[in-house]
């Protein structure tokens, strides 16, 4: 689900390199007609949906004579998820990821989450549905997947807390006037990563830490005081766990998105990566700060939201204050402004159901909209 994104190109690149061990159902895509058809010819995938019906016609022509079922919208894309796949790889950016993640979970699949966004808008719900249908999930976020990696499950009680690491994005070093001016071409060149423009944008404001925050409560069962993070350019150590002996474990590696992703995808055995392999003594030094909530006021907003469960809020108004940033209709520092005022403006839902979830959502996007124009 989203193979043309960048988590989405990734996983292709690791299924093409072990044919022998992965039979392709279906590859889903939003819009971007050429990358999907080509993926689908090159995996040998059963299916092929395009998330826009306005592309159906070029997906259909790109995939003439093929023996490859093409399919386009909501719909489509909810089909693809039912099929019987073992795994789902939940890589949609964004709310639009969340009815699909559903529908394979609650088929009982292994659920290789990359679609950060589901979590935090509907925890309660998605837990309770793993739970039910007796389905797995496993992070695939470089952060979760590191902590799911030397997490005791099994006694919990001996953790003390968990440290989300960030590399700081581009502008950790700006002074708060030169961020009043940062254009979309500055904030999408991330340092260390290479992410799609959602995401870089979140990273730059510290969104994202925000957003994972609130997903790494759901995932491990914490609280938000619970979880901490620390700034960490270089960003070789990609999480930790600490429990109440002093111990302290972390996952390490070279900051590729591939060595995640196959985490999930081989779990619990492991798979060959063409990933650089990590040399310490040549990058000599790892570097730790602690994160300046005055100029990225992302992180308390979310332990707000996720406190007070409005993190749907939390979701919404950044998906719609993202967007008109990048079309130059909000400035960088107008993103966590407008986040922190949705916040006040709504009150949480008391249940938590796919059809409350979709209406709140709405009707934040709508205020959102209202507040920009």
């Amino acid at each position: 689900m989203g193979s043309t994104g960048s988590v989405g190109s990734s996983t292709i690149d690791l299924l093409k390199r072990s044919p022998e061990l992965f039979d392709v159902q279906a590859l889903t895509a939003n819009r971007n007609v050429d990358l999907l058809a080509q993926q689908a010819v090159e995996l040998g995938a059963k299916m092929a949906v395009v998330a826009d019906e306005k592309a159906y016609k070029d997906l259909k022509s790109a995939l003439s004579g093929r023996n490859i079922e093409v399919a386009a919208g909501e719909n489509a894309l909810l089909e693809a998820a039912a099929r019987p796949s073992d795994q789902v790889m939940a890589a949609i950016v964004g709310f639009a990821g969340l009815a699909p993640t559903l529908t394979a979970i609650q088929r009982g699949a292994t659920v290789l989450l990359a679609n950060k966004e589901a979590l935090v808008c509907a925890g309660d719900l998605m837990v309770e549905e793993v739970r039910k249908n007796n389905a797995t999930l496993l992070p695939v976020d470089s952060e979760h997947s590191a902590i799911f990696q030397v997490f005791d499950f099994e006694h919990k009680s001996g953790v003390d807390h968990i440290t989300l690491t960030a590399s700081g994005g581009p502008f950790r070093c700006f002074s708060q006037q030169e961020m009043e001016a940062v254009t979309p071409q500055q904030a999408l060149a991330h340092p260390n990563w290479d992410m799609g423009a959602k995401i870089s944008i979140d990273s730059a404001t510290m969104m994202n830490k925000g957003l994972e925050l609130i997903e790494a409560a759901y995932l491990f069962g914490l609280s938000e005081d619970k979880i901490k993070v620390l700034i960490h350019p270089q960003s070789i150590i990609h999480s930790t766990v600490s429990y109440i002996d002093g111990s302290v474990l972390a996952q390490l590696g070279d900051p590729d998105m591939r060595t995640p992703i196959a985490c999930a995808l081989s779990w619990p055995e492991r798979m060959d990566t063409p990933v650089k392999k990590l040399d310490l003594a040549e990058i000599s030094k790892l570097t730790f700060e602690t994160p300046d909530e005055d100029k990225f006021p992302a992180l308390e907003i979310a332990r707000e939201a996720l406190r007070d469960h409005k993190t749907i809020v939390f979701n919404a108004a950044n998906e719609v204050a993202v967007e008109a940033f990048l079309q130059a209709k909000l400035s960088f520092l107008g993103i966590p402004e407008l986040v922190r005022k949705a916040i006040d403006s709504f009150d949480s839902i008391d249940t938590i159901t796919l059809e409350s979830v979709k209406m709140l959502d709405k009707e934040v996007r709508n205020w959102s909209k209202i507040q920009i124009n």
